[in-house]
């Protein structure tokens, strides 16, 4: 198998411009943080990472362990990145015929892998280290919304699509799904529960739904959003859901089995959906006290969970901030946006 990983040999020279830039003095993309003192690993308190793509980024992950940072984009291509050092692009895979739409790191026996959803009906599992096509999922009918994985390592993957299914995929088997629920109306997010025998989905009946694998029943459903739901997050604890919705909120819901009779915790006001009907994500913290999304208004935003506080809005971005990632380990955000960049920035929350 040939590799489908395009390796720069280093960045440009200063005349063809950087693929990472240090923010200048006064240029308000540097109001990530306004310490002195550096709380992070990171070259720069704030840095852009640019010139990869030539189309919207749609979404952003840090891999597993935060040394990795991959990008998904319009432009039908998967960006690497060097999250520390010099901040290197190490590469595009290249592998889809459509916009590649989403992302998530998956971690399998003993590899970490990288599978991405995309518009052209879509899987593809990728090895990151030698950017090699593992294995091309497919099914799916219509555009690839979102995808998810366990966090147990049986290399289970799911996926929702506008076709109105839930597909089931493992990593070491079939190219085709083991499984399959069907919905009947365009699905657009999803997540496993803590221990895998849950999905999480969200979709254009502005509803969240908790079904059970074994049975395909749902369990139980979070209403509240009053327009299509764009993402859904589990805590690290496995307890709260963040979700983020196109009627302009952040909502956090317990997802515990035995619950209050109402689930939603917390309603969080400060995002921007917009009007391009984009699948905005939010995501948690890695201690799950703060949660981010992106926001129509080009600004990244970080909120206190059990303070309800809009802590900071962070700008920056020249168009959508389509998705927002916390780093694992040390106080770090990386966003992406519909004007083809990656800020990656320290918090100072």
């Amino acid at each position: 198998m040939t590799t489908t990983l395009d390796k720069r040999k280093g960045p440009p020279a200063p005349s063809d411009g950087l693929l990472v830039k240090r923010m200048r003095p006064g240029d308000d993309r540097g109001a990530l943080t306004t310490r002195t003192d550096r709380t992070s690993s990171l070259a720069a308190p704030v840095m852009a990472l640019t010139e990869a793509h030539t189309a919207e980024i749609l979404d952003v992950r840090f891999s597993c362990e935060g040394d990795r940072i991959a990008a998904a984009s319009a432009d039908h291509t998967v960006s690497l990145w060097e999250t520390f050092g010099e901040h290197r692009n190490l590469g595009l895979l290249r592998g889809h015929k459509g916009a590649v739409t989403c992302l998530a790191w998956c971690e399998y026996e003993s590899r970490t892998l990288l599978v991405s959803g995309s518009a052209d009906h879509t899987l593809v599992l990728w090895d990151p280290q030698t950017g090699e096509r593992v294995r091309r999922f497919r099914g799916h009918r219509g555009i690839v919304n979102g995808v998810a994985c366990t966090r147990s390592r049986d290399g289970r993957i799911a996926s929702v699509s506008d076709d109105g299914r839930v597909l089931l995929w493992d990593c070491g088997a079939s190219r085709y799904p083991i499984d399959a629920i069907e919905l009947g109306y365009p699905i657009t997010c999803i997540e496993f529960s803590d221990d895998a025998t849950h999905l999480i989905l969200g979709g254009l009946d502005n509803a969240i739904h908790v079904v059970d694998l074994a049975t395909h029943e749902r369990r139980f459903s979070l209403l509240g959003h009053t327009h299509t739901v764009t993402s859904v997050a589990l805590s690290h604890a496995g307890t709260r859901l963040v979700s983020a919705g196109m009627d302009d909120t952040v909502r956090i819901w317990d997802v515990q089995p035995f619950a209050a009779s109402s689930r939603l915790l917390r309603t969080l006001h400060g995002m921007a959906s917009g009007f391009e009907n984009l699948l905005l994500r939010a995501r948690w913290s890695p201690d799950d006290e703060y949660v981010g999304s992106g926001s129509a208004d080009r600004t990244s935003n970080v909120w206190h969970v059990d303070k309800a506080t809009l802590q900071l809005k962070l700008p920056g971005h020249r168009g959508t901030c389509t998705a927002v990632d916390f780093h694992p380990h040390q106080p770090i955000l990386v966003s992406s946006s519909t004007d083809t960049t990656l800020l990656v920035g320290e918090l100072d929350t």
